[in-house]
């Protein structure tokens, strides 16, 4: 049986009209994964599994008829496109972000340079030049395109797939979602750090226990080689003894507990330990999320096939309020 959505009990029927189909768009030889409005001109963008990317515009006959039709070297599997920049951002399956530049009449996209990460979902902070990606690898990406080019900064509080993200340029937060039933609001009105590289070492840059492939000085020590690990504060490569604390680094994004060395655990202070986001339970797995800042609500679609509607969604960033879901928005679809 087909979907159908229920409409909220309150609602009279007088003010129910059908949707009217006006048009539709054809020409994709595989699945097509996103497609959006462009905001300024009666046109559509589409990404799909056929690794192309398309521009349709509307035709004076009134239908769309494609203006770019640009090959990708692998699935497009969501794109981002911001209308007054004109700056389109493409994810592709194989975990490459590809940034373009869309020309005035929309004929021509221009690559301007790739980014690498693992990608489900994009948004766009226009006035910082901030692009935010969701990668199936629990964690989100903050690529700085504008200020400083190449500059990356990691959020981690999820643990599982995060499949959407938003942002709400009003409140400069970045709402994120995902499969373990988590919305987490990230504050992005803060001074972030990039995460350290890890170091390379034969040995624990702490207390010079070989780690266990140094062969050589396990002879000469008369000793068995250690495991490797690394703090996530300093990046240095330790062994588990000089190793035995966790904490939060919220302005590494780590806002969960991770390992750190015993020297940067007494260094950290409460303060910074400080949270700089909010996590609140969704009773639902997010496959995706609309967001409207100007009425502050939240969308969001679930593997249970519910859509739900959240009011008060763009909250204060140094507030811990959840959003309140509107019983009377709900759009359930059953089948």
């Amino acid at each position: 049986m087909a979907a159908q959505i229920k409409a909220p009990v309150n609602m009279s029927q007088a003010n129910i009209r059908k949707p009217q189909l006006i048009n539709k768009i054809e020409g994709h030889s595989d699945d097509v994964n996103m497609a959006i409005i462009t905001p300024q001109e009666e046109g559509v963008i589409t990404a799909s599994d056929d690794r192309t990317v398309r521009v349709w515009l509307k035709r004076d006959t009134g239908q769309y008829w494609p203006s770019i039709c640009h090959t990708m070297q692998c699935a497009a599997s969501c794109i981002d496109f911001n209308a007054e920049t004109r700056k389109l951002f493409v994810g592709l399956e194989n975990g490459t972000i590809c940034e373009y530049q869309v020309a005035d009449d929309y004929n021509k996209m221009n690559h301007v340079r790739d980014y690498l990460g693992s990608v489900r979902s994009l948004a766009w902070d226009d006035e910082r030049s901030l692009l935010f990606s969701a990668s199936f690898d629990q964690s989100i990406i903050v690529w700085d395109i504008g200020g400083r080019q190449g500059t990356a900064f990691e959020l981690q509080g999820h643990h599982d797939r995060v499949q959407s993200v938003v942002y709400a340029s009003s409140s400069k937060q970045l709402l994120s979602a995902g499969d373990d039933c988590i919305l987490a609001i990230w504050d992005m009105d803060v001074k972030r750090q990039e995460t350290p590289d890890w170091a390379e070492s034969d040995m624990c840059q702490k207390c010079n226990s070989p780690f266990f492939w140094n062969v050589k000085t396990m002879w000469e020590m008369k000793t068995i080689g250690v495991r490797q690990h690394h703090c996530r504060h300093c990046g240095k490569a330790i062994c588990a003894k000089c190793s035995q604390n966790k904490s939060t680094i919220p302005v590494m994004g780590y806002e969960y507990e991770v390992r750190v060395c015993d020297q940067c655990h007494s260094d950290l202070s409460d303060e910074d330990r400080a949270p700089m986001a909010t996590f609140h339970d969704t009773k639902q797995s997010v496959t995706f999320m609309s967001l409207d800042s100007t009425r502050k609500q939240l969308l969001t679609v679930g593997k249970d096939r519910v859509i739900k509607v959240a009011a008060n969604s763009v909250v204060c960033p140094k507030c811990d309020q959840a959003p309140r879901l509107k019983s009377d928005s709900l759009l359930v679809l059953s089948s």
